[in-house]
């Protein structure tokens, strides 16, 4: 069972997706950031520095002078400032696979399109007297008997 277990794990598919899971998670956590750190400040910064991690209804009937002191107080809160901060999360991630599941589809029709064949240089010329097929090397024609310039 151990020696099936350890051929499973080691085909290829399961390590390209262990793979891309890592990838994908390390990816999250730096659109996360870009999220957070850098499009929501600017964003909140353009409506009046409006922090959006700190937006929230409150739905406890309680006053709270902040979101982290309602949920200190174990309030129950709606946030949906965090909530906006997914969406675009979300936003930005459904956005960059698409534009490399665009790049992969552009390559594999790419890597479809037969190259074409360099063009073939020509072995024979016309005689000009007699206008018979001739090797292109040829400085007698071997039909017409007639001298041909080189060339």
């Amino acid at each position: 069972m151990f020696k099936e277990f350890g051929k499973f794990v080691m085909r290829g598919n399961v390590l390209d997706l262990a793979v891309g899971i890592i990838i994908g998670g390390a990816f999250g956590q730096i659109v996360s950031s870009l999220v957070n750190d850098v499009i929501m400040p600017s964003i909140g910064l353009l409506l009046g520095k409006v922090d959006f991690s700190k937006l929230y209804i409150n739905l406890s009937g309680q006053e709270y002078a902040s979101l982290a002191a309602a949920k200190e107080a174990g309030a129950a809160t709606l946030n949906y400032g965090a909530f906006i901060n997914t969406i675009i999360n979300f936003l930005i991630v459904a956005f960059v696979i698409f534009l490399i599941v665009k790049a992969f589809n552009q390559a594999q029709e790419a890597a479809k399109k037969p190259t074409p064949a360099p063009a073939a240089v020509p072995t024979t010329k016309d005689c000009p007297y007699c206008r018979t097929a001739i090797h292109i090397d040829a400085t007698r024609c071997p039909n017409c008997t007639s001298e041909l310039s080189k060339g």
